[in-house]
């Protein structure tokens, strides 16, 4: 008698998408962060458009097929950057709140952190502060994931001061928010296209002294008995 075939296997599962394989099952011997690394000198020097994934791969001694086991584009790497460092600014700016609970000393803390994050690498300063703003589609895109995220710790911690009675109420924490994440993004700016060397987070606590200037709840109106004993 004749065997009969075998039958066939359950049906293999669909590849993954490539981003969900570098994602879940990067190569051995990861070299996600040193290609990281080498985008954001290459982007720095050479500036975003101009730059090839080529110009990566040779700056991370690595072959340009590799740069694409982690990244599917240009476009990508810089998404990784931004990705990565909002992260890393999130992450700190919760650790440095953990220590206080005064609001001006969290809003300083805050700004000391971001300011920090940047100045530790100048080329990093460079494409955060220059080549992410090249880009309306990046902005876009950016502004409504991350940085939305980072903004809304800055909020919170405005929104417990007017709680507090620390800050005046009739003023939008979002809004403050975004002019205090304004003046920081600035002074970044400043201290990456300057010729000076100087402290970059040294200007974190003039920064927060001039918005909390503006925060300030205004000082409860003297009493009759106060004006009294007023000479």
């Amino acid at each position: 008698m004749a065997s009969r075939p075998p039958r066939p296997g359950p049906a293999a599962p669909p590849a993954a998408p490539a981003a969900r394989r570098r994602r879940t099952a990067p190569p051995a011997g990861d070299k996600h962060p040193l290609i990281l690394h080498a985008a954001v000198r290459v982007f720095a020097r050479r500036g975003f458009f101009n730059a090839q994934v080529a110009d990566v791969a040779r700056e991370a001694g690595v072959a340009a097929g590799t740069v694409y086991l982690y990244f599917k584009s240009k476009d990508d790497l810089l998404a990784s950057i931004f990705e990565r460092t909002v992260r890393e600014a999130i992450a700190e700016g919760h650790a440095a709140l953990a220590g206080t609970t005064d609001p001006i000393d969290r809003l300083r803390a805050i700004a000391r952190h971001h300011l920090e994050l940047l100045s530790r690498d100048r080329d990093l300063a460079v494409v955060f502060q220059v080549e992410l703003r090249h880009s309306t589609k990046h902005m876009e895109q950016f502004s409504a994931t991350m940085l939305g995220a980072y903004l809304g710790l800055i909020r919170g911690v405005i929104a417990e001061g007017q709680a507090a009675g620390a800050f005046r109420r009739d003023v939008s924490p979002t809004t403050a928010a975004k002019v205090l994440f304004g003046a920081l993004d600035e002074m970044a700016t400043n201290w990456m296209l300057s010729r000076r060397r100087y402290s970059l987070v040294a200007e974190a606590d003039v920064v927060v002294d001039l918005v909390v200037g503006g925060l300030a709840a205004p000082a409860a109106p003297a009493t009759p008995a106060t004006r009294r004993r007023t000479p």
